[in-house]
């Protein structure tokens, strides 16, 4: 049987991407998302977020097969399959593994209260210690919620699943879950390497509600009969990868060692960095989870395996420069045009500095929500060429500005890896990080479902390890801090950090 393409779903609540990786070359032969348009999200009330399991079903099987017909790939081809999913989402089935109401997504807030009464009474150290953060608003309060608004529905729970151990659950037959997808939902322990059993009792959660856990890199379940007729695969192909978006994009970028970053910077931007000791922030200003490549010591292996991902989130990113675009820049300039503007205008925007946090309450803030604001403006000195790049680089700073709290938990970030997409696309801004960060910046092409597929790879053992799996990178350009630049643009971040001081009263 000549099995020569590795399956990646990408499970996204806007769509679901299907990509198929050639294992000789490493390289995408085809890809796919569905729907065309973004996938609708149900909001009953104010704050709350839903999907239909199904949906996500029915959206995976169209994005595969047209990801199969785009390689000219049949079933019998395919060797493994890998799954990256919206994280913090929570999926409850009943005994005939059907769902019994709609997921509640990543994005809705109705368990923030459970998340926090549960800290208070807990305890701080207790819940950080042991969960390296704050219960919050993840899958474990998201259930209590269920438990007290549903209990009718919580009665006929028989187990609780993440978006992707649901797809991989419709394609087995078998319900399990991994180590990183519980501690995203606060459900594992890192100091008893084991299921967070002091939280489920004081939800009144019983064990039982939790998968089997399986490694994140290994066969972790069978394509049924069923399944393989539905989706035109051979039954028995194996499902050995799963990782939540965060982690598997950081994976699909090559990041699996200390030190190392992996940086998005969309309409949100995110800098997610890998961790080799158990540590955490006592501000709960990022959070902490199992990366794809943890394992923990109660499978008897040595400390140096410690592999945890620290998650910084910044609201404010695409989403200023994309405002400025359209009401600072000239009418109808491209992202591209704003380079020779920005080109005109020395680094440190000659005094004036723009807080980029206008997109709701930042983590980083200690859940402030401060505004966006400009600050050192002088009419008869500025332009709307000043206002442009102030823009840009106060976005790098808050991103540098996260990064400090990684290295206050002992990260000594030396690299940060991107793809070419976004705000990545402006030599400024990516100048700008690595001469403020000090790191060396490498930008990759690569994608979320290409990445759980090389992901299947390593865990079928078709791949030794990452750096066999991708070996075949493609590397579009390196970014080296300029020497000669550094001290202006640490003098621009050193006032940007003063100006947000004084706003914020944060040190």
């Amino acid at each position: 049987m000549n099995q020569k393409y590795l399956v990646g779903l990408d499970v996204g609540s806007s769509s679901v991407k299907a990509s198929l990786v050639n294992v000789e070359t490493g390289e995408c032969a085809g890809s796919a998302f569905y729907p065309k348009s973004e996938a609708p999200i149900i909001a009953v009330r104010a704050g709350w977020a839903e999907q239909e399991p199904q949906m996500w079903w029915n959206n995976m099987k169209l994005a595969l097969a047209e990801a199969m017909t785009a390689a000219g790939a049949t079933g019998d081809e395919v060797a493994a399959i890998g799954i990256s999913y919206q994280m913090h989402g929570l999926v409850c089935v009943d005994k005939n593994l059907q769902p019994l109401r709609p997921a509640i997504i990543w994005c809705d807030s109705r368990a923030v209260p459970y998340g926090e009464r549960a800290f208070d009474e807990l305890g701080h150290e207790l819940c950080l210690t042991h969960l390296l953060n704050s219960p919050g608003n993840f899958t474990a309060a998201k259930l209590a919620w269920v438990k007290d608004n549903e209990p009718e529905v919580f009665e006929r729970i028989y187990k609780i699943m993440l978006p992707g151990d649901y797809i991989a659950m419709r394609m087995s037959g078998t319900a399990n879950t991994t180590v990183g997808g519980l501690s995203e939902g606060m459900l594992w322990d890192f100091r008893e390497n084991s299921p967070a059993r002091f939280l489920m009792d004081y939800y009144g959660f019983d064990a039982s509600l939790l998968p089997e856990v399986v490694p994140t890199f290994s066969i972790q379940s069978q394509v049924s009969a069923t399944a393989a007729a539905e989706l035109g695969l051979r039954a028995g192909t194996p499902i050995a990868y799963r990782g939540g978006d965060q982690p598997n994009n950081a994976l699909s970028l090559g990041v699996l060692n200390p030190g190392e970053i992996a940086a998005t910077a969309g309409t949100s931007g995110v800098v997610y960095g890998v961790l080799g000791d158990v540590n955490y922030d006592p501000k709960s200003r990022v959070n902490t989870f199992a990366h794809v490549n943890h394992q923990p010591a109660a499978a008897g292996l040595p400390s140096d395996t410690t592999r945890l991902g620290v998650l910084l989130c910044i609201n404010g990113t695409g989403i200023l420069n994309a405002w400025v675009r359209r009401n600072v820049a000239p009418e109808g300039i491209s992202y591209p045009g704003l380079n020779p503007l920005m080109d005109a205008v020395p680094i440190g925007s000659e005094g004036v500095t723009v807080i980029p946090f206008g997109n709701g309450a930042e983590r980083v803030l200690e859940n402030r929500e401060t505004g966006c604001s400009i600050h050192g403006l002088n009419f008869n000195r500025h332009t709307r060429n000043h206002i442009i790049r102030a823009a840009q680089e106060g976005i790098v700073f808050s991103f540098c500005y996260g990064m400090e709290v990684m290295q206050q938990m002992g990260m000594d970030i030396q690299t940060i890896h991107a793809g070419h997409a976004n705000m990545f696309l402006s030599p400024i801004f990516r100048q700008t990080l690595a001469n403020t960060s000090g790191a060396t910046i490498k930008l990759l092409e690569t994608d979320g479902a290409a990445g759980a597929a090389k992901g299947a790879g390593i865990g079928c053992g078709i791949y030794r390890d990452g750096a066999e799996a991708f070996a075949s990178f493609k590397q579009l350009a390196v970014i080296e801090p300029r020497q000669a630049d550094r001290e202006a643009t640490r003098a621009a971040y050193d006032r940007w950090r003063e100006v947000l001081s004084r706003q914020v009263r944060v040190e």
